[in-house]
């Protein structure tokens, strides 16, 4: 009896250590602001916020239209800043440095092509 106590509470210890060290991993994350100024309607922030929050590894997504950034929390064992800065861009939308993606472009709503439009006929005027 006593045996079998002591081996109940040893299996107990190991599985105790292993799930911390778990969550241990499962808590390092990254977290970043990532420019998004083609994003400038209820519609583009809707699309962002869905596919990007169904990405594998981002925790959190939160788009702000009027500052034009997108707050992004991602498991670093998971994913990493590339990779979703690349699924924003495949998405039709450009992300610090990276701009979207041809065909994605052609694939967004109407209002959103529009949007995009006047934004990067805007951005040009500004650097000048």
């Amino acid at each position: 009896m006593r045996s079998c106590i002591l081996g109940l509470v040893a299996i107990f210890c190991i599985s105790a250590t292993g799930f911390a060290q778990y969550q241990q991993t499962q808590k390092v994350s990254g977290k970043a602001v990532i420019k998004t100024p083609t994003v400038q309607c209820q519609t583009c922030k809707d699309r962002v916020e869905f596919f990007i929050g169904r990405t594998e590894g981002v925790t959190s997504v939160k788009v702000n239209i009027k500052q034009r950034t997108t707050t992004v929390t991602w498991l670093n064992d998971r994913t990493t800043l590339e990779n979703i800065k690349v699924a924003i861009a495949n998405q039709g939308f450009d992300a610090d440095d990276i701009e979207a993606e041809e065909y994605a472009l052609k694939r967004l709503p109407k209002e959103c092509k529009l949007h995009i439009e006047a934004a990067k006929s805007v951005q040009p005027a500004i650097k000048q």
